[in-house]
C-alpha cells in the first residue's frame, strides 16, 4: 500500500505533457467521430440517391444533391425556391428526413465517440463535457462545410399538349426560362445540427452500459440505462426486419433499384412508421400528382388522391391482409425488449418498477422517433398567382399523431413491464445475490 501511495504522486506530478497530450488526442477522437460519420452518411445518401436515379440529374447536381440529403439527414433545413418571370411563378418546400442516412450517421458517430471511453469506470463531469463540446464544435463546422455544397438549380421544361391554353402557357414558360433550386438554410440547418449531435450523444451515453457516467449519476445507471438500451434494440430490431423484408422483395419481385432506394433513403422511415400503426398509431397523408418519395407500393396505394387519408393498421389492411400482423409483431419484440430490459435490471426492481420503466421509456421513444417520420413535400408552379399548371404541380405528405402515439407507447409499455418482469423473476439478473440452502433444506 506504502508503494502505490508513493507513486500516485508521480502520476500526478507529470502533468504537463500528459495533459496536453490527453488534449490533443481528445480532439483527434472527436474529429475521427465526426468525419467517420459524415462519410458513412454521404456514402449511403449516394447509393440511395443513384438508386433511384438521381445519377443521371443534369449539369453536375449529383454532388449537391448528396450533401444536401446528407444535411437533410442531420436535422438541418433545405430551402426550395424557383423563378419564371413576371407572370409565373415557382413555388416548393421539403420537409423530410432521410432516415437510413440518419440512422448510419448517428451509430457511426456515436459508436466512435464512446470507444475513447471504454477503459474508464468513472468519467468526471468536466471531461465528459469537454469531450462532448468537442464533438459537438467540429460536428457543427462540418456541417457548415456540407451546407456549402447542398445548392443547386435546375432548368424546368415547359408542358406541351394538345390544349390550346396549355400550350399558351408552354410558350410562356419556355420564353421566362422558368428554374426551380434549393439551398440549405445555415441558420435552421447549424440550429437543428447542434440538437441533433447533442441527442445522438445523450443516447449514446444513455445505451451504453460501459460507459463511465459521472459519480454524481452513477446512481440513475440501474432505472435509465436497461430501459434505454431495450428501446434502442426495439427500434434497431425493426430496422433490421424491413432490411431482410427489402432485401427478399428486391430479389424476388424485381424493381430491384427501387426497392434498394427506399432501404437506403427511407427504411427507419417505413419500419417505424409500422411499428407505430402496430401498437395503433395512425398519420395523417396523401400523395397527389407525378411524383412521391421512396416509399413501398403499398403505403403509396394507401396514401394516393388529393384528399388527405389516415393511415393505420385497418387503412393498410385494406390494401393488403397481411397488414394486421403488424400488431402481434409489435406485442411480441416490445415484450422481448422488456424481458431484456427486465434481466439486466438490478433484483431488487419490484414488478410495478419495471412496468413503469418501459411505459415511459416506450413514450419517450415514440416521441422521439415519430416525429422524424414527418414528411412534407410539394411543388408547383402558377401562373399570376392562380392554381398549378398541370404536370407541374404535387404534394407529398405524412403527418404522425404524435401525443396519441406516446400515450398509446405508455399503455403498450406498462402491460409489456409488468409481463417481461413476470418472464424474468427466475433470470438471473445484475447484482442479485445467489441463495444458498442452509440447514434442513431452508434458505438463508
Amino acid at each position: 500500500m506504502g508503494r502505490v501511495s508513493s507513486q500516485l504522486p508521480t502520476a500526478r506530478g507529470a502533468p504537463a505533457g500528459t495533459g496536453a497530450g490527453h488534449l490533443v488526442r481528445g480532439w483527434l477522437d472527436a474529429l475521427l467521430a465526426v468525419l467517420a460519420g459524415f462519410l458513412a452518411m454521404a456514402v449511403v445518401a449516394a447509393l440511395g440517391l443513384w438508386a433511384a436515379g438521381a445519377g443521371d440529374l443534369p449539369d453536375g447536381a449529383f454532388p449537391s444533391v448528396v450533401a444536401a440529403v446528407v444535411v437533410m439527414a442531420a436535422g438541418g433545413r433545405i430551402d426550395m425556391s424557383g423563378q419564371a418571370g413576371a407572370l409565373a411563378g415557382t413555388n416548393a418546400e421539403l420537409t423530410a428526413m432521410p432516415l437510413s442516412v440518419t440512422l448510419v450517421g448517428a451509430l457511426v458517430t456515436g459508436f466512435l465517440f464512446l470507444r475513447p471511453l471504454r477503459h474508464h469506470a468513472v468519467a468526471g463531469g468536466g471531461d465528459l463535457l469537454a469531450r462532448v463540446g468537442r464533438t459537438t464544435v467540429l460536428w457543427l463546422a462540418a456541417l457548415a462545410g456540407v451546407s456549402a455544397l447542398a445548392r443547386h438549380d435546375f432548368p424546368l421544361t415547359a408542358p406541351t399538349g394538345d390544349d390550346p391554353v396549355t400550350d399558351i402557357f408552354g410558350e410562356l414558360l419556355e420564353a421566362t426560362n422558368p428554374s426551380v433550386g434549393f439551398r440549405a438554410e445555415y441558420g435552421p440547418t447549424l440550429g437543428y445540427g447542434l440538437l441533433w449531435i447533442l441527442g445522438v450523444l445523450l443516447v449514446a451515453l444513455l445505451v451504453s452500459s460501459g460507459a463511465p457516467l459521472p459519480a454524481r449519476a452513477v446512481r440513475y445507471h440501474a432505472a435509465v440505462r436497461p430501459a434505454a438500451s431495450a428501446m434502442l434494440l426495439l427500434v434497431l430490431a425493426y430496422v433490421v426486419i424491413g432490411l431482410v423484408i427489402g432485401l427478399v422483395v428486391a430479389a424476388t419481385r424485381g424493381h430491384t433499384a427501387e426497392t434498394f432506394a427506399v432501404i437506403l433513403l427511407g427504411l427507419p422511415n417505413v419500419s417505424w412508421l409500422a411499428l407505430g400503426t402496430g401498437i395503433g398509431g395512425s398519420w395523417d397523408g396523401k400523395v397527389d400528382g407525378p411524383f412521391g418519395l421512396p416509399m413501398p407500393q403499398l403505403l403509396d396505394e394507401v396514401l394516393r388522391g388529393r384528399q388527405t387519408t389516415t393511415l393505420d393498421v385497418a387503412a393498410l389492411a385494406e390494401q393488403d391482409a397481411r397488414a394486421w400482423w403488424l400488431i402481434p409483431v409489435a406485442a411480441v419484440l416490445l415484450l422481448a425488449a422488456a424481458f431484456l430490459m427486465a434481466t439486466r435490471s438490478p433484483a431488487g426492481i419490484r414488478l410495478w418498477q419495471h412496468a413503469l420503466h418501459c411505459g415511459v421509456a416506450f413514450a419517450l421513444t415514440m416521441l422521439a422517433v415519430a416525429p422524424l417520420t414527418h414528411v412534407f413535400a410539394r411543388f408547383g408552379l402558377s401562373v399570376l398567382g392562380i392554381g398549378d399548371i398541370e404536370g407541374f404541380g404535387g404534394e407529398v405528405v405524412l403527418d404522425p399523431h404524435v401525443w396519441a402515439m406516446a400515450g398509446l407507447a405508455l399503455a403498450w409499455g406498462l402491460v409489456a413491464g409488468f409481463l417481461g418482469g413476470l418472464l424474468a423473476l427466475r433470470v438471473k439478473r445484475h447484482g442479485e445475490v445467489p441463495q444458498e440452502t442452509g440447514q434442513g433444506g431452508a434458505r438463508s
